[in-house]
């Protein structure tokens, strides 16, 4: 199918049959039920190419036992996807049980899907023969327009499959079509096409993620691994060297703020509660034309909200949710609104959308690790990051097209392990500017 155009969407088991014992067919391999195959070649056009990236949380297409993680998380099927579905049906066949097998509810989808991701090729081929493992590998770190090579994947199992493997058990006609095209490869012949960087392989880690932009000269301050009681005085003292809050985070319970002179707004009030997302006292500043401008919630439950004047904004909408809420952004985007501040408390989201927030499009990038490929795609289509969020299981970012392009479009992104604050000063040499800021999953 994929020489076709087309990825099947639902590779299991149960949809490949042989052909009718004591036909010339009856070793025959078919792959049948095509009710989910889209296309990931765009033949539209006089000259076709890849169809194009896109992801969307809340659509789920396949089968949960062996869909792709890009599947689960909604990202527009490539040929990748099938290939690794194929990976869990082998293994599946071959040792009679998934390790993702057995979750029920509501969430089982978000379950399976974090255990896929943290489940590494060495743990769930170590009954397997060597190749189960290397073809596993090979297919979780295909890029999403990257051209399998099927010949190589095909050629894992030769040593396994009998003394000649030419004598095939089953007739696979497409596969065998790719051999005779691309020519039969042994291992190492091409060691030039192993993955340069292993997408998830590697070790659960929480880390700060830091978000910089490219802005003029301008004064910005930062504080970090601030106790309740030492917020006011951080805050008071940038207000008088004409400062304010643009970005806050929390980590171990503890606040970071950054502060500096390049918001544009004219006054600020902020809020500390043990609840996330105070809804009395939020609504109470709405009423005096302040809107929420940044937001953090720590382990504990509590927030700190910062409210501001001089925003364009004209109206806003927020929602606590147990998970990433992407049937509600998307609903409010219909309405005109659009994400414009984020954050995580423990395991909940907490997300704010406004009205004239200066913004023509917007995306959402969702992974259980720092989704570093759709980024670079995001970046590549002219979208920026406008937001960020992370809890212990997942990373959320936002990315937007602003209505104004800037005259320096360059921004980077930075994951460390403690704050960055070294590299920040190395950052606004360069004239980047800390723009956003979250503590949370980042690799697996």
């Amino acid at each position: 199918m994929h020489s076709k155009g087309y990825v099947h969407g639902d590779v299991k088991p149960e949809n490949f049959l042989l052909g009718q014992p004591g036909t010339p067919d009856e070793k025959r391999l078919y792959l049948i039920d095509l009710g989910l195959a889209t296309k990931w070649r765009d033949s539209s056009n006089t000259q076709p190419k890849h169809v194009d990236y896109d992801q969307r949380p809340d659509v789920f297409r396949g089968t949960v036992r062996y869909a792709s993680v890009h599947a689960h998380l909604g990202r527009t099927s490539s040929r990748r996807d099938d290939l690794e579905s194929l990976a869990y049906t082998l293994i599946f066949l071959l040792r009679g049980r998934l390790p993702w097998q057995g979750y029920q509810g509501d969430n089982k989808g978000f379950l399976v899907c974090k255990k896929k991701m943290s489940t590494s090729p060495e743990t769930l081929c170590c009954f397997c023969p060597q190749p189960f493992k290397q073809f596993l590998e090979f297919v979780i770190n295909l890029k999403f327009d990257e051209e399998p090579n099927y010949s190589k994947l095909i050629s894992l199992f030769d040593g396994i499959i009998g003394p000649n493997p030419a004598v095939r058990p089953i007739i696979t006609d497409g596969a065998q079509k790719v051999g005779q095209k691309r020519g039969r490869l042994s291992m190492g012949e091409d060691d030039e096409e192993q993955p340069k960087k292993k997408i998830r392989l590697g070790i659960p880690a929480s880390q700060w993620i830091s978000v910089y932009n490219a802005r003029r000269p301008m004064k910005q301050r930062y504080h970090y691994n601030v106790a309740d009681s030492r917020l006011a005085q951080h805050i008071e003292k940038g207000n008088e060297d004409g400062l304010f809050i643009s970005s806050v985070a929390s980590c171990s319970n503890l606040w970071a703020l950054i502060m500096d002179a390049g918001t544009g707004f004219t006054a600020q009030v902020y809020e500390l509660s043990q609840s996330f997302l105070h809804k009395e006292w939020i609504m109470e500043q709405w009423e005096k034309s302040y809107y929420i401008t940044a937001i953090a919630g720590a382990n504990s439950g509590s927030s700190l909200v910062v409210m501001s004047k001089g925003t364009p904004y004209t109206q806003q909408s927020y929602k606590v949710s147990d998970f990433f809420p992407f049937k509600w952004i998307n609903k409010k985007w219909k309405e005109g609104f659009y994400v414009t501040s984020m954050s995580t408390a423990a395991s909940r989201w907490g997300v704010v959308m406004s009205r004239n927030a200066g913004f023509s499009d917007q995306v959402v990038e969702l992974d259980f690790l720092y989704p570093s490929e759709g980024i670079h795609r995001r970046w590549d289509g002219g979208f920026r990051i406008t937001a960020t969020a992370a809890t212990w299981d997942q990373a959320a970012f936002i990315l937007s097209v602003p209505k104004r392009k800037p005259g320096d479009e360059t921004q980077e992104t930075l994951r460390t392990s403690a704050f960055p604050s070294t590299h920040v000063k190395e950052k606004w040499a360069k004239n980047l500017y800390l723009a956003a800021v979250c503590y949370g999953r980042t690799v697996s």
